[in-house]
């Protein structure tokens, strides 16, 4: 199945890079691209693409707002959004999650760590960059030693486990792999996790494992 990808940068030649980057995979086509956000959202709006890719400074509207527009709570048919940006800020980074993100990624990620988060996007998954998600840990554990709260049900060993490689920034399919169960398996497993911790996304799930100091084994 093609995995079809909407770019939007409001440089030109950001946005060929991208393409290029992405086109070198055979399942993947970018469909539209655009300069702005409102464009953005209009062309998300109108072809529908399996995953928009947005930089978040983009005039006329921002990659966050483009991305709450497209994803954010009471949408009713949201799109899969990667927020990528050259800017580490953790405004960004929860704005962008906030919005509905399935994943935020700084341009020197690499070709590699991008593929990774729009397949994990397209597959209903999400991928935060493990350098994002680590800043994240450091900037909290020096808050404060305030324990992790409880979750709301004890975690079983295979949770626990799933917790452990959504800490170290695995996707769904990667923890599959390495536990040898299925994607499906994993999927209820992480959902699981996340209902027993109120937690919203995968850094949050992050953030009480480093609290909890459960990030190894």
């Amino acid at each position: 199945m093609t995995i079809r990808v909407l770019l939007a940068d409001d440089q030109d030649l950001v946005r060929t890079g991208l393409r290029m980057i992405l086109e070198c995979q055979p399942d993947v086509r970018v469909v539209g691209e655009a300069a702005d956000g409102k464009t953005a959202v209009r062309l998300a709006l109108e072809l529908r693409p399996d995953v928009c890719l947005f930089d978040v400074r983009m005039p006329l509207l921002d990659g966050i707002e483009a991305t709450r527009r497209l994803a954010g709570p009471g949408v009713a048919d949201p799109l899969a959004v990667v927020v990528i940006t050259t800017f580490d800020m953790d405004e960004y980074v929860y704005g962008a999650l906030k919005a509905g993100a399935r994943g935020f990624l700084l341009k020197d990620a690499g070709p590699e760590l991008l593929n990774q988060a729009i397949r994990a996007a397209a597959a209903g998954d999400a991928l935060i960059a493990p350098a994002i998600t680590a800043r994240l840990l450091d900037t909290f554990a020096g808050l404060g030693d305030a324990p992790a709260r409880a979750p709301s049900e004890p975690l079983t060993e295979r949770e626990d486990e799933v917790l452990v490689a959504v800490t170290q920034g695995l996707t769904n399919q990667e923890i599959a792999k390495t536990l040898h169960v299925s994607l499906s398996t994993v999927k209820t497993h992480v959902a699981n996790v996340m209902t027993k911790l109120g937690a919203r996304n995968r850094v949050e799930v992050a953030l009480w494992a480093h609290e909890a100091k459960r990030t190894r084994r």
